[in-house]
Formats: C-alpha cells, structure tokens, sequence
C-alpha cells in the first residue's frame, strides 16, 4: 500500500524523500498519533514524502507466515512503489529496521539513490565476537517468547514503551494506541517473523558499497537494546557518511525532541534548516461585546434573538475582511479579532459599532497593542489580557484604548479623550486609557 503524504507546496518541494519505517508500521493508523503525525508533515514541508507499508505489513498484501518476509522482498516493494511514482533517484530515509533495508537498497542499487538518512539504526541485531553490543541469545529468546505470548497487548505496549518513547509513557493517549496500532501493523506470527529477519540479519559486509552521501543519526541515550555503538559502527563503516549524535533516550524517531532530527536531515539534504514559525508576533487585539445582552435576548425571546446574533456575527465577518483582521474566536455576544496595524483595528471597530447599531444593538469595544504568543489557531499572553480588560471598562458604543495604541497610531487623524489611569484586574501597574472620539 502506498501513500503520497501532504506537503505545503508542490512547487517548492526541494527533493523526494521515500520514507521506509520501522519494522512495525501501519501507513494509515500512524496518522492517528499525533507525535507521528507531526514528524511525517514536518517531513513533507520540504520534500515530496513517499510512503509504504512492505509486504505482510499493515495494510499492505499478506504473505503466509511460512514464507518469511525478507529484506530482499522489502526492497523489491521499495523499488516497485518508486518505479509507480515515476521517482528514479530519490533520497532514502529509514528509521531503525528501516534503516537496514535502506541501507541494503543503496548498496544494491546506487544508481537509484540520491542520498541516504538512518536513524537510531543497526548493521547486526544479535551479538558476536566483533559486534559485542548486539542483543545476546538469551535475551532474544526472551523476546520472541513475549512476542508470541502478549503481542499487541496492553501488558506488551507496557514493556516496549520505556524503550521506545520514555520521554512521553505516562501520555495515556499514546498507551492506548499503541497496543491497538501494533495489532493493525502485523498478526503475532507475522511480527515474530519480522523479528527472526531483523535480529538475524548482518549487513557489515555491504556497508562499503554504499556510494550515496549517507546521514548516520544516533540517540545516544538509548538503551539496550540499541546502544549508540550501533550509529557510531555505522558511520565508521559507510565511507564519508556524516554523524550525528543527538540527546535523548527514545528509539522511536517521533519521540522525544524529534524535532532535532528533522533538523539535520533538512540541512543534511537541502544546506540550510528551516526557519521555525514565529510563537510570538506584535499584534493589535479586538475585543467587543454588546451592552446588556441577557436582557436583551429575554426581551425579544430565542428566536428573534438568534437572529440578531446571526445578523451580528455576519456584520464583524464582514469588517474583519474589510479591515484585514483575523477572527479569533466569537463569545456568543462578541469577537477577539487580531490585527496587524491598530489604525486598521480602530477603524474596523468603528464600522462594526456603526453596522450593528443600525440592527437595534449596542456594542463596545477596547484595544491594545502588545507581544502575543501564537498557539494553533488561538492567541495568548498579557497583551490579551489587556485588551479584555481595556473592553470591560468601555461604556455603550465606547471604543477605549489603552496608551500603546495612541502612542503607535500619532499622525493617523485618531483623535482620544484620557480615562485616566486604571488597575486592570490581574495586570501589573497602572494603565491609562484613552476613548476615541466620534
């Protein structure tokens, strides 16, 4: 099963990256993670992001267990999916087993690769004499005899997580996924199929024919067991590869700072990181509400009063385009809108006092400029603060502001009467505000 994920602009898609998870993947259910969710869109803003599920994974075709999968069957699956997407050299990117098959198809096909990311990978599972940080025997019965007796359980989603993601355990979101996303990924034959391939296979002889500049990445606080021995053998067998040991304990590659992985393998493939969106900007905040509106609505009754709220609400919508302001959220009786310039913010505030007094109501309204933090589509700080305190002290079809706004729009023709100085309730000092004069 194949999937294009979504990216920002198809235009400005710097490279193709084909995405190859970790042995246990679902290509639709690892959206429902929002960790995960995260990685692969922040993935995609500066590439065009292919992704698949290898055969008896997820959704994809089922093998019969015993017909084991195999990597060359896995790799078989990589190179079908890129030769249906028309994609001939990409850049491949593989997380944990992932990585071993990524490897192995750079090795056998350099002329179909770009570049080459692993993360938190491995050239052998088990120990040997020369690999002594390899999973012992013993230790791999033990996890195979999990596997057969609990996978996909709450009890096994239990044990896998300190290693997978100790960063976020305790969120119990992510808990009650994962046992449910493992199910969905491989039936317990399947998986402990998977685990015989991966823990058995040895790649060290391929490692010199890789050709592809290569990305090495490595949590060095991981535990057993993937040591950051396994990242740094890597690097030190792949010729020129680049590595980097980053903080953290997580072996999955959307937990913990995964952020920082993005980072270098942005900078890895295209020379420079992206720029991360501002949380906090300088903004001019709106608020309004209208005057006595409980004995409004139970004067004219439900029906009619909902009928002024619809004609309300259309009348800000309208202003708030005209005047380049973006809506916040509504309270029912009033907006918080934002806005890039206060000049703007007044001007639209009188023309929403001016639209809606000609519905029968009155509103009032108070402004202030000031830092605000950027959180999703809402807006949060002190300055927030203000301007809601600002509107409460405003009479009817009273437009206050507070001294900021005066200072910034000097020159605009806005002429103000002083209020005096104020306490805000839960704001620090003493403000002085200011009404706008008809």
């Amino acid at each position: 099963m194949t999937s294009t994920s979504p990216i920002r602009s198809w235009a400005k898609a710097l490279s193709i990256f084909l995405f190859f998870p970790d042995w246990v993947n679902h290509i639709e259910l690892q959206w429902e993670e929002p960790r995960q969710e995260r990685f692969l869109n922040s993935l995609a803003a500066f590439s065009r992001l292919i992704l698949f599920n290898p055969r008896g994974m997820g959704p994809s075709d089922p093998i019969p267990i015993t017909d084991s999968p195999t990597v060359e069957l896995w790799m078989d699956d990589a190179r079908a999916v890129l030769d249906t997407v028309g994609s001939e050299r990409p850049a491949l990117f593989g997380a944990g087993a992932g990585g071993v098959a990524t490897m192995l198809f750079a090795a056998t096909y350099p002329e179909r690769v770009r570049a080459l990311a692993v993360v938190n990978s491995t050239a052998r599972g088990t120990r040997a004499p020369d690999y002594p940080f390899g999973i012992p025997p013993e230790m791999l019965e033990w996890q195979r005899q999990l596997l057969a007796e609990q996978w996909g359980t709450t009890s096994h989603a239990e044990a896998m997580l300190p290693v997978l993601a100790p960063e976020d355990a305790s969120d119990e979101r992510l808990r009650a996924w994962l046992p449910r996303y493992a199910r969905a990924a491989f039936s317990p034959g399947m998986a402990a199929a998977a685990q015989r391939l991966l823990f058995g296979i040895d790649i060290r002889d391929a490692l010199p024919a890789i050709q592809a500049p290569t990305l090495v990445i490595h949590r060095a606080g991981i535990p057993f067991p993937l040591p950051v021995e396994h990242g740094r053998y890597l690097a030190e067998h792949i010729a020129g590869a680049v590595y980097k040991e980053l903080p953290g304990v997580g072996y999955a590659f959307w937990a913990g700072d995964a952020q920082a992985i993005l980072d270098e393998v942005e900078e890895f493939l295209t020379g420079s990181r992206s720029v991360a969106p501002p949380d906090r900007v300088l903004a001019t905040v709106l608020f309004t509400d209208i005057v006595g509106s409980t004995a409004t609505a139970a004067e004219l009754g439900d029906r009619r009063w909902k009928e002024l709220i619809r004609e309300h609400e259309g009348i800000i919508r309208r202003e708030l385009s005209r005047y380049r302001g973006r809506e916040i959220h509504t309270t029912g009786d009033g907006v918080l809108a934002t806005f890039d310039g206060p000049a703007r913010a007044i001007r639209c505030a009188v023309a929403i006092r001016d639209a809606v007094r000609e519905t029968s109501l009155e509103i009032r309204a108070g402004l202030h400029t000031g830092e605000i933090e950027l959180q999703g589509a809402d807006v949060a700080g002190i300055a927030v603060h203000i301007g809601a305190r600002v509107s409460a002290l405003a009479g009817p079809s009273e437009i206050l502001v507070s001294r900021t706004v005066v200072d910034l729009v000097a020159g605009s023709g806005l002429e103000f009467e002083d209020r005096g100085s104020h306490v805000l309730k839960g704001v620090p000092g003493e403000w002085q505000i200011f009404s706008l004069v008809a």
